[in-house]
């Protein structure tokens, strides 16, 4: 949403709004990610998955350095641990570059535990342009920016009821009513109730899983360099249990996928 906002900002200035049910930015999904800022090394080539991650992974690199915001372009590894992941690890190579990845190097295993000295795998494929951020450093750096450009951010408003009247749309929420022209659902897990609350009947229904992370304690954070992922399973929709180093300096290792039953 806020992101949205950015892109809007420049053409309506003080005319527009931005929502927030929670008291402060990002308490959600965006507040609660593994903060990385992904390559697009998995999707399909020219897909708009594909497309959108590559124009957004540079354009957010370029935010964080012309506002200060805490980064690393750390680089990833993805590791073979058998003859048959070494081949898959050739795929994902070929599929990086169709999606325009420059910084890609599939390292025998000797190579690996140059870079990686405590992976154990017979071969690695090296992502340069994977990176690491706090996302809710990121999102309040947006609201900045927003504010700066004229834009109200409301905090403490949850959408509470939409309609529509003649030249517009009125959205009450908890802290006031709004009238607006265009609204724009970007609720994430709350999406599709904000879309039914509009009118609209969304044909998916959002169906929310939680993952669960162990912290690495403070004497084993050397042990990791990049971020460590397995080759992908085919035969799962996720990309397998990984090490992730986070910006502020400590390291995870997940996710589990858990029903979210609230």
């Amino acid at each position: 949403g806020l992101a949205t906002g950015l892109a809007l900002v420049e053409h309506f200035g003080d005319r527009l709004v931005i929502v927030e049910a929670e008291a402060e930015l990002a308490r959600h999904q965006t507040g609660h990610n593994s903060g990385v800022i992904h390559s697009g090394l998995y999707y399909v080539p020219g897909s708009q998955k594909a497309t959108l991650c590559a124009e957004g992974r540079e354009l957010l690199y370029r935010f964080c350095e012309n506002h200060g915001v805490p980064h690393e372009r750390c680089g990833k590894v993805v590791v073979a641990t058998s003859d048959e992941e070494r081949q898959r690890l050739e795929s994902l190579r070929t599929r990086g570059e169709a999606n325009g990845l420059r910084d890609l190097r599939v390292l025998p295993g000797e190579e690996l535990r140059e870079i990686e000295p405590h992976v154990a795998g017979v071969a690695g494929l090296r992502v340069g342009e994977t990176g690491i951020v706090n996302y809710g450093v990121v999102s309040r750096a947006y609201g900045d920016v927003l504010r700066r450009g004229g834009a109200r951010v409301m905090t403490g408003a949850r959408l509470m009821a939409v309609r529509q009247e003649t030249g517009g749309l009125v959205a009450e929420t908890s802290a006031g009513t709004i009238r607006a022209r265009v609204l724009g659902n970007c609720a994430g897990l709350q999406s599709d109730r904000v879309a039914r609350l509009c009118g609209a009947e969304p044909d998916v229904r959002i169906v929310p899983f939680r993952g669960e992370y162990y912290e690495v304690g403070e004497t084993g954070r050397h042990l990791v360099k990049h971020l460590i992922y397995p080759v992908p399973d085919p035969r799962f929709p996720f990309l397998g249990v990984h090490f992730t180093r986070r910006v502020e300096g400590t390291i995870e290792a997940g996710p589990n996928a858990v029903i979210a039953f609230r």
